[in-house]
C-alpha cells in the first residue's frame, strides 16, 4: 500500500496517548508506527490477534487501531475477546472491506470507527484524535484510580491506603487494578483468571486465595471494598 501523503503534512498533537497499532502487514505497521509517533503518541506494534491481547494485558494502552484482515486470531476476535476482558479503550478498524455487514458486526462487538485501506494518514490520525477527544481518555488521568481511601498509581506501581503505602506483590497488584478499573461490575472468576493470569497454568484455582491476600492487606476496609457475589465472582464496590 502507498502512502498518500507524507508525515510532514501533519501537525503535532497534545497532550501524548499510548497507542497499540495491530497489522501483519509489516510496511503498514511501520508506516502508522512512523506516523503517529511524529504526531507525539506513544506507540507498540503488533503482527498478530494474539501478540496484541499479550500486549494489551502487559500496557493498556489509550487506543488501538486494529487490522481486520489478521491471521488466525482476526481482528473482531481480538476487539470481542479484549471487551470481555473489561478493555474500554476505542477501538479503530483498519480493514480492505468497505461492506455494510462488516461495519455493523465490528460495532456490535465493541468497535469505535472504521478506516478503510488504502486510506490518507491524515484522517486516520483525525480519527485517532476525534476518538481519544470522545472517550476523554488521557494518560495522566486513567494511571491513577481510586476506590474509597484507596488509590492504585499504575506508572509507579504503589498503592496506599488511607495515605500509608500498601506493599501488593505483582500478581496481587494487576488483580487489585482489574478490580479498580471496573468499580460496580461483577467480574467473573473466569474474567479475573484470563486478564491477572492470562490463561497460565499457575492460574488456575488462585482467584479465591488472592482475593484472600489481597484483602488482608488491605486491612479491615478489604472485605467491604471487595465483595463476594455467590455464584458469579468478585465486585469492587467504590462506595
Amino acid at each position: 500500500m502507498t502512502s498518500p501523503v507524507s508525515t510532514a503534512s501533519l501537525s503535532p498533537t497534545t497532550p501524548p496517548a499510548h497507542l497499540l497499532v495491530v497489522d501483519d502487514e509489516e510496511g503498514i505497521r511501520a508506516l502508522l508506527t512512523m506516523a503517529m509517533e511524529f504526531l507525539g503518541f506513544r506507540v507498540t506494534g503488533a503482527a498478530t490477534g494474539r501478540e496484541a491481547l499479550e500486549t494489551l494485558t502487559r500496557y493498556s494502552p489509550d487506543l488501538v487501531l486494529l487490522d481486520v484482515n489478521l491471521p488466525g486470531l482476526d481482528g473482531f476476535e481480538v476487539c470481542r475477546t479484549l471487551r470481555l476482558r473489561g478493555h474500554t479503550m476505542p477501538v479503530l478498524f483498519l480493514t480492505c472491506r468497505d461492506e455494510v455487514d462488516d461495519r455493523v458486526r465490528g460495532l456490535d462487538l465493541g468497535g469505535d470507527d472504521f478506516v478503510t485501506k488504502p486510506f490518507e494518514l491524515k484522517e486516520v490520525a483525525a480519527r485517532v484524535r476525534a476518538l481519544l477527544r470522545r472517550t476523554a481518555v488521557r494518560p495522566a488521568e486513567r494511571r491513577s484510580l481510586q476506590a474509597g481511601d484507596v488509590r492504585l498509581d499504575a506508572d509507579t506501581h504503589q498503592v496506599w491506603a488511607a495515605g500509608q503505602p500498601i506493599s501488593l506483590t505483582t500478581t496481587e497488584f494487576a488483580l487489585l487494578r482489574y478490580l479498580m478499573e471496573n468499580p460496580g461490575r461483577v467480574l467473573t472468576r473466569a474474567q479475573i483468571q484470563e486478564r491477572v493470569w492470562n490463561h497460565r497454568v499457575e492460574g488456575a484455582g488462585s482467584v479465591d486465595t488472592y482475593v484472600y491476600y489481597l484483602r488482608r492487606k488491605l486491612g479491615g476496609r478489604g472485605q467491604e471494598l471487595i465483595r463476594t457475589v455467590r455464584g458469579a465472582g468478585y465486585l469492587l464496590c467504590a462506595d
